[in-house]
């Protein structure tokens, strides 16, 4: 005897030419634009967890080798390594997380050399500035304190905001405008003071920044 094929079924299994019923597309699609926020996430929570403790430990070492200086010299040669080990650290995982989470993407997510020179020039100026002021004399205080606890927050806070703006980026705008006010808030904290204000907000900000994309890649 034949039997009449049973098409609801085949489709409801995935069969050639099946529809999806409205539950599973719905599931599929969740799970599909969860995946994607987290490929295309340059900077994932757990990194920004690490550079969160990363920065309170560096920032924690410079403070203490300065807080007891009266007057204020400069932070002492034992901090030195610690801070070079966290940037050089910092730096290479970000640069390899953000070149897996892009590769082979474009438009918004894709680096752009302009910006990358935007920031690289930024720095150069702060460092050239730092230099120069110490050639003029001015107060160490000043030049190995509060300036480089301060001022390249402020600068390059600022523009990255203004970066992560033309992209329409305002999560990115946001945390790169909370860097800044962490160095404008810092500066009246005092050479020595300033480094433990900034250690303190950044560790603030980045984890900020981290439950602010967890929550995101979960919605």
């Amino acid at each position: 005897m034949n039997h009449t094929p049973d098409t609801t079924t085949s489709a409801g299994n995935g069969g050639n030419g099946g529809n999806f019923d409205p539950q599973q597309a719905a599931a599929l699609l969740d799970q599909t634009t969860q995946q994607a926020r987290r490929k295309f996430e340059p900077y994932p929570p757990w990194l920004l967890v690490i550079r969160a403790v990363g920065v309170l430990v560096a920032f924690g070492t410079v403070w203490l080798s300065v807080r007891g200086q009266h007057p204020y010299k400069h932070p002492t040669a034992a901090a030195i390594p610690v801070v070079i080990t966290f940037g050089v650290l910092n730096l290479v995982a970000t640069v390899a997380v953000a070149r897996r989470a892009t590769a082979g993407v474009s438009g918004r997510t894709e680096p752009r050399w302009a910006e990358i020179t935007v920031m690289v020039v930024v720095w150069v100026g702060l460092f050239a500035v730092m230099g120069a002021l110490a050639g003029a004399g001015v107060s160490p205080a000043f030049v190995y304190g509060i300036y480089p606890a301060t001022v390249p927050l402020m600068v390059t806070g600022l523009a990255w905001a203004g970066i992560m703006a033309a992209r329409a980026d305002w999560r990115a705008c946001g945390a790169a405008l909370a860097v800044a006010v962490v160095g404008a808030v810092a500066a009246s904290a005092g050479p020595a003071g300033a480094w433990a204000v900034v250690g303190v907000g950044l560790f603030a900000v980045l984890l900020g920044t981290a439950a602010a994309i967890a929550w995101r890649q979960r919605a």
